[in-house]
This record gives C-alpha cells, sequence and structure tokens, in this order.
C-alpha cells in the first residue's frame, strides 16, 4: 500500500528530507527553550521528541511539525517556577502533571468538535496576545543576553532593565550580538542548507571555547543522554484547583498556537486540515510528553514552513523530525554542553522579535480606536498580569463591542411601517390606511440580538397610542433564546395596555424557539399569522375604527 493513516510512502524522499531539515532548525530551539523554561535542555528535547512524533501521527495538518513553541515555554516557565516554589521536592512533578491535564484537555476539545471555534478568537485579541508573548520573551532573555542570571517574570525582567544595560558582561553581550548579527543575516537561499540558528551555535559556542577559555560565563552543563524515564502524575489535594487553571491555559495557548500554523500550512500546501483531529493529536503528544518530563509544545509556525518548503508533505515529515532529535538525544548530548546561555538568549530573541505581529502594529494607526485600545489592553495584560486574564478579557470585551455593533446595525433595520410604504401589497395598503392610527406595523429583519430587541421594546413602549401591535418577522431567519425573552417582554408590556399583539411570518426557527421558551402560549393561535394581510385582516375585523363603522 502507498500510504497507511495518512502516511503516503511515495512522498518518502521530500518527507526525509524536511523531517531532517526540521530537525535542524528544532535542535538549537528546543536546547534554547528548554534552558528559558528553567526546566533543563533536555526537557526541550524531549518536548520535540514526543510532541512532534504522536502530534504529526494522530493531528489533522499532515505536513505541521509540533514540538516546544515560544508561547507555551513562556506558560511552562510560570508554572514550574510557581509549583517548584511552593514545594522544590514534588514541585517538578506537579508541572508536568499540570502537562498531561493540558494534552488531556486538548483531547476533550478535539472529541468535542472545539476545532473550529478556537480560530473564532477576534484578531487584536490573538495580536495583542502574540505581541505580548514575544515581548516577554524579549524580556526574559535581556538578562541571560547581558550575561545576569535569568529572571523568573517579564515585569521584574522590565524593572531590571537599566540595572542590566549598566553592567553588562562583555563577553556574553558580545556572543549574543554575533548571534542575532548571524541570525538576521545569513542568507536565506543558505538557510535551505542550514538554518542560521544551527550557524549560530556552531560559530558560536566553539569562538567561546576558543576566546574565552577560562571564562566563566554561564552555558548549558550537563545533558542527560539515553531514553527518559517515566514519570506518573502527581497530585497535591490542596493544589489540584491551581493545576487544573494552570493546565487549562496551557491547553488553550497550546489550542490557539497550533491551529494559527495549521492555517499557514494549509495557505503552502493549498489543502484544509481538519482541526478536532488536530486538537488530539497535539493533546497525545503533550500528555505523553508530561509523562516523560518534556516541555508542553504546539505547532511551530517556523519549523513547519521549514519542512513544507524541503519537500515535506505528509505527518511522516513530522514523525522523521521527532527521531532524528530522539537519535541525538541518545548520543549526542554532550557535544550541547558547552553551548553558552548568551548564544541561547540570542536565539530566544529573535524567537521573541518573530512572534512579535509588525504587521499590525505598522497600521495601527489606521485602526479604529476601540480595536487600538482592545490590542494594547491585551498586550499589557499579557505581558504585567497573566496570559489567561489578557485572553478572557480581551475575547469579553471583543464580544460586547461586537454585540453593540451588530445592535445598532439591526436597530437601523428595525423601523415602523407607515401605510403608504412601497414594500406593502395595494390591498395591504388599502387596509392599513382604514385603520388610521389605531395600528403600528413594526418589521424586523435578519438575525435580532438580544441587545436589538431590548432597544426595540423600548421604542415600542415609547411609540404612538395604538390598539394593536403588529410584530412582521419574516424577514428574521433566527432568534437566540434571549431574544425570545425580549420579544415576550414586548407581548406582555402591550396586554398590560390592552393592545392586541400579532406575530406576522415566523420561521421554523424563529418559532421553534418561541415555542420551547413558551412565548407563543402568551398569545392566542389567531394572532400568529402567516403574511401581513392576513394580520390586517384580523385586526380590521377585531377594532371599531370610524373607517369599518
Amino acid at each position: 500500500m502507498a500510504s497507511i493513516q495518512g502516511i503516503d510512502f511515495q512522498r518518502l524522499r521530500g518527507d526525509l528530507y524536511g523531517g531532517l531539515t526540521a530537525a535542524v532548525v528544532a535542535l538549537p530551539l528546543a536546547l534554547a527553550f528548554g534552558v528559558s523554561s528553567g526546566v533543563g535542555p533536555i526537557a526541550g528535547l524531549y518536548g520535540a521528541i514526543f510532541v512532534g512524533f504522536f502530534a504529526s501521527l494522530f493531528g489533522g495538518t499532515p505536513a505541521q511539525v509540533s514540538g516546544p513553541t515560544g508561547p507555551m515555554t513562556v506558560v511552562m516557565a510560570l508554572v514550574f517556577t510557581e509549583y517548584v516554589g511552593r514545594d522544590p521536592e514534588t514541585g517538578p512533578l506537579l508541572a508536568f502533571t499540570v502537562v498531561v491535564l493540558s494534552g488531556l484537555i486538548q483531547i476533550g476539545f478535539g472529541l468535542l468538535r472545539l476545532g473550529k471555534y478556537i480560530t473564532m478568537v477576534p484578531f487584536p485579541v490573538i495580536s495583542g496576545f502574540m505581541t505580548g508573548i514575544g515581548s516577554i520573551i524579549i524580556l526574559l532573555q535581556l538578562a541571560p543576553l547581558f550575561g545576569h542570571d535569568p529572571l523568573s517574570s517579564a515585569l521584574a525582567a522590565f524593572q531590571a532593565i537599566p540595572e542590566i544595560v549598566a553592567s553588562p558582561n562583555l563577553m556574553a553581550l558580545l556572543l549574543g550580538s554575533l548571534t542575532l548579527i548571524i541570525l538576521y543575516f545569513w542568507p536565506k537561499r543558505w538557510s535551505r542548507l542550514i538554518p542560521s540558528p544551527l550557524v549560530a551555535l556552531l560559530v558560536c559556542t566553539p569562538a567561546y571555547l576558543i576566546l574565552f577559555p577560562q571564562s566563566e560565563l554561564a552555558v548549558i552543563g550537563q545533558i542527560p543522554s539515553g531514553f527518559p524515564q517515566l514519570m506518573l502524575p502527581t497530585f497535591d489535594p490542596d493544589l489540584v484547583a491551581d493545576m487544573l487553571k494552570s493546565a487549562v491555559m496551557l491547553a488553550a495557548l497550546g489550542t490557539i498556537d497550533s491551529l494559527l500554523t495549521s492555517l499557514v500550512a494549509d495557505n503552502l500546501t493549498k489543502t484544509s486540515h481538519d482541526s478536532d483531529r488536530e486538537l488530539v493529536g497535539q493533546g497525545i503528544g503533550n500528555t505523553v510528553a508530561g509523562l516523560f518530563g518534556g516541555l508542553p509544545g504546539a505547532g511551530a509556525t517556523m519549523r513547519t514552513v521549514v519542512n513544507i518548503r524541503a519537500g515535506g508533505q505528509s505527518r511522516l515529515s513530522g514523525m522523521i523530525h521527532a527521531l532524528v532529535l530522539l537519535i541525538v538525544v541518545l548520543g549526542a548530548g554532550p557535544l550541547a554542553e558547552n553551548i553558552p546561555h548568551a548564544v541561547l538568549a540570542g536565539i530566544l530573541i529573535k524567537v521573541g522579535i518573530d512572534i512579535i505581529d509588525w504587521d499590525f502594529l505598522r497600521r495601527l494607526h489606521r485602526a479604529p480606536p476601540f480595536v487600538v485600545i482592545l490590542m494594547l489592553l491585551v498586550l499589557s495584560l499579557t505581558v504585567f498580569v497573566d496570559l489567561i486574564t489578557a485572553v478572557l478579557v480581551g475575547v469579553f470585551l471583543a464580544n460586547i463591542y461586537t454585540v453593540k455593533r451588530l445592535s445598532d446595525v439591526q436597530l437601523q433595520e428595525a423601523r415602523v411601517v407607515s401605510a403608504d410604504d412601497e414594500q406593502l401589497s395595494a390591498e395591504e395598503r388599502k387596509i392599513y390606511a382604514s385603520l388610521s392610527d389605531e395600528v403600528l406595523l413594526f418589521c424586523l429583519s435578519g438575525p435580532v440580538s438580544f441587545g436589538a430587541a431590548k432597544q426595540i421594546e423600548k421604542r415600542l413602549a415609547a411609540s404612538r397610542v395604538h390598539d394593536a401591535l403588529l410584530l412582521d418577522l419574516s424577514r428574521v431567519p433566527y432568534i437566540d433564546v434571549s431574544t425570545a425573552f425580549a420579544i415576550e417582554g414586548m407581548i406582555r408590556n402591550a396586554r398590560e395596555s390592552r393592545r392586541q399583539v400579532y406575530l406576522i411570518g415566523l420561521t421554523p426557527l424563529v418559532s421553534e424557539v418561541l415555542e420551547r421558551m413558551r412565548v407563543l402560549q402568551l398569545l392566542n393561535q389567531q394572532h400568529v399569522v402567516e403574511d401581513r394581510l392576513s394580520a390586517l385582516q384580523a385586526v380590521k375585523l377585531s377594532i371599531k375604527s370610524p373607517a369599518t363603522d
């Protein structure tokens, strides 16, 4: 068979080269993310291996390469610091249990088919969030870049900038600057053969060993070799709630990060990914990574792009990338022990700069004021408060603003119909005109939100005196439960004023919601009619007006 469970052996050559190239790119990044997280470089490699292998095998984006990413590392660093700070002995086990829980939650997201909803997070929120993540990475790596010990939070790093800059370790700063120069100026056409992060390691590490052999500059240090040991989940009854919160934060971030990368992969391969299957694959990968002491991961944009451009087309390429890294772990760990932290800091600063949404920032001055404020608010909350708060506040405010805008548009479409309105037929005009001011015909159009319905309710309450209210809903395809209750309020207000109420042209969906919420029970069956003419005729028979005498 040419294909087994999405693994296409006819594309083996491209997948082999794509996977190998992606592994070369992933190696320095995995080491850097491991060091940055506080867990250790080997944790970054384990994360790249397990998330990369199982997300590719079970995921829904064939050419995607997964592993530790900047956003996931930022959160994992917070998680690891928190639990080790609470209990130095069992803290690491609690932190990796959080990773396992986050993977299980991601699997749940996929099984519940929530993938399509995650990508509905408003763009200004995603932009502010990703820019905030990039800013955190840069702030946290400034201290290692200047030869200082890393700081635990972005706020502490921000406050320490004057002190860090004023007292640099010149050797560290030289190596870090050389790393950044290589990353920025290494020709792109050469990157297809040897990626710039690997070039930085191969140039800067020997330079450090040759030029500063007696230096006490911080380096990676000993890296364990061999296959990792199984780490069974550990729970502290007093910390279960906090662990679940941390796991949800990791799962949500990994989900957003992965699905955004899936969209990039779709654009490059002209295919369409399966969001829910991708979440299941990512969840399995993170679950296994947590069980073996690996960093959590997600779809990695740069590694995915490198893989696709090098020829990787199927899930086999991501699995090959993971297996190559496993070979490195099993035998080549000692070769990375002398890599200076300053070099890894330079690599991560470049990662942080790339994560920042520069394209949107360049056009920020053209955006509406609310979008600017929302983006900057999410950015600030991400950097100085926490990631979950930033996303929740951003999504809440964006949804409130969207509902308000939609309500305004819907209110413009809702109107009192006059007797000479062109949308009325000749017979409808004749009957409506004969009823004089005793009937109010109100027409709604499009989906009606709760906010719009409440405003319409207020408008009707303040309208001219009339004996009958005709609500034309024939152009309303759908209402929600909140809107149904608002319509109930209109009916009750009219009945308290001893006015008749007619509902016109209910679509099946609208009728179903009103029936389920028992709103239609407030009206006689004869007051729910199919068209305006029937309603006008019924009103004419029931109201004794001068025109009918």
